[in-house]
């Protein structure tokens, strides 16, 4: 099991960012990820161009967004961003992509939800091909390519891995038909996460997003959903607080399902919390080993 740090992205301080990752640079984590969250009221940094700043700041660390929702995106442009972040951040970036469950914005992006499962098998064909193939021609339902070029390609070969996030039963075949693994979202309860494992082989590579803060910090965690979310309660829902040894618990509860990447996302006291998860919570969890083991 390996264990990921949440960028601060919300409330965003360049200093903080800065100082935030050059740390978990030095500590044992082994991936810092990114969230994305376009339309909103809560300030949040956009996910691949903070990737791109923390490229610039870690030197070890494998980078990570979960997940773009590509159906609503350009997919040369995003190709191309990806592609770009990929070679300046040496081979270290992980692709999360979803379709997601609202379709409320849709309008905004000149979409209409008629086929946006076929966009996005489209769109994900498309950035595959434009980072494998000198010129890449696809005649699709909604777009059309006629040998389009696209350098540079990514530093991995054949491109970053894609990691699928959603929950529906079709999201999770999907993950399995054209990812490389699976992301589950933060906004997913414990329970319900564990019971869409089972619809994956055993041996697929699993994740999961987990909203959590030491210490008795419920009003806060509220406080951040209601902005992030719009939905204080869900803090109840999906997120865990209190003693090193309840986070423990927790993430032992993942490990016991088959997860073997675990992204820990504090949401205030980025800095301090990434500090006691490192010194208080990691070392209990090498003492604890997995029921499947």
């Amino acid at each position: 099991m390996e264990f990921a740090i949440a960028i601060p992205q919300t409330y965003p301080d360049p200093g903080r960012i800065q100082r935030f990752l050059a740390r978990a640079d030095q500590l044992s984590f082994a991936a810092a990820w990114s969230i994305e969250q376009v339309i909103g009221t809560a300030p949040v940094l956009e996910s691949v161009t903070t990737l791109a700043y923390a490229a610039g700041v870690s030197s070890r660390l494998r980078l990570g967004v979960a997940v773009l929702l590509i159906a609503q995106r350009n997919p040369i442009d995003l190709a191309k961003a990806l592609s770009s972040l990929d070679v300046l951040c040496k081979g270290k970036l992980i692709v999360g992509v979803g379709l997601g469950a609202s379709t409320r914005y849709y309008p905004a992006y000149g979409l209409t939800i008629d086929g946006r499962v076929s966009r996005f098998r489209e769109n994900l064909e498309i950035m595959k091909r434009l980072w494998t193939e000198d010129k890449v021609t696809l005649h699709g339902r909604f777009s059309r390519l006629d040998g389009v070029p696209m350098e540079p390609k990514p530093a991995q070969k054949p491109g970053p891995p894609i990691w699928f996030g959603g929950h529906a039963p079709a999201a999770l075949r999907r993950a399995v038909e054209l990812g490389d693994g699976y992301i589950g979202a933060g906004s997913t309860p414990m329970k319900v996460f564990l019971e869409d494992l089972k619809q994956l082989p055993p041996k697929f590579p699993k994740a999961k997003r987990l909203y959590l803060a030491l210490g008795d910090n419920l009003p806060r965690l509220r406080q951040w959903f209601g902005a992030f979310y719009g939905k204080p309660e869900m803090a109840d829902q999906v997120a865990v607080w209190g003693s090193p040894q309840k986070i423990r618990d927790a993430i032992s509860r993942l490990k016991d399902g088959g997860v073997s990447h675990i992204l820990l996302n504090p949401v205030f006291e980025e800095e301090e919390q990434m500090e006691r998860l490192a010194q208080e919570v990691l070392p209990l969890l090498s003492e604890v080993p997995s029921r499947n083991g």
